[in-house]
């Protein structure tokens, strides 16, 4: 039962949770997620849609050596964020959109548990091609299996197990095709229950090229 009180995001009651099979599932997605980066050797990673930090945290505690950038349009969760991160990352409200109009780019963008919470979600993704100098690591809850797994433990019940905040729902399979039409498609590693894909853009950035 849903607890009124409860304020914290949906993001962190998940990361925040004390159930030892979801406490597992998440860590083997960081492990994954750690294994990526560490093989696509980032010195610098944006993560889009950074939350409260949860993920570059778990990235530093794994020991991936890179600069972690981490933006987030709300200012709450970047305030919980730069509580718990202090001066490891750079955090900072902003909109991506802004960020590349700036020109600003990084060896890999990171969107985690993001795309599915944005209408019309292939517009993000030419964003972050033009943030990115190489690399990009994406996940998305694995449907139906995600949705499946919410109704087996009592959540979102009426919904079938959907999150009210999830407008957007893909296969694995279905999650790598979507990638695969703007990036290269490098690994997509089992991280059950989320689908996750390491890419890399299909050509070198021009500024990159003047180097």
């Amino acid at each position: 039962m849903t607890n009124p009180a409860d304020h914290r995001s949906g993001n962190r009651k998940k990361h925040e949770s004390r159930n030892p099979i979801q406490r597992a599932l998440i860590d083997n997605f960081h492990a994954r997620a750690a294994h990526l980066i560490r093989r696509a050797r980032p010195r610098s990673i944006l993560d889009l849609g950074c939350g409260e930090g949860f993920a570059i945290s778990a990235m530093l505690d794994a020991g991936v050596d890179a600069s972690f950038t981490g933006i987030d349009l709300s200012a709450d969760a970047i305030d919980f964020a730069r509580s718990r991160l202090g001066d490891r990352a750079t955090l900072e409200v902003a909109d991506a959109r802004d960020l590349a109009a700036d020109g600003r780019r990084f060896d890999m963008v990171m969107m985690l548990e993001v795309l599915e919470h944005i209408p019309e979600p292939q517009t993000i993704l030419p964003i972050v091609e033009r943030l990115t100098r190489q690399h990009v690591l994406f996940s998305v809850p694995w449907e139906p299996f995600f949705c499946g797994l919410n109704l087996a433990r009592g959540k979102n019940v009426r919904r079938l197990g959907n999150d009210p905040e999830h407008v957007n729902h893909w296969t694995r399979t279905g999650f790598v095709h979507f990638v695969g039409r703007r990036f290269r498609v490098l690994d997509t590693p089992m991280a059950f229950p989320w689908a996750m894909v390491l890419a890399e853009r299909l050509s070198v950035p021009d500024s990159d090229l003047r180097k």
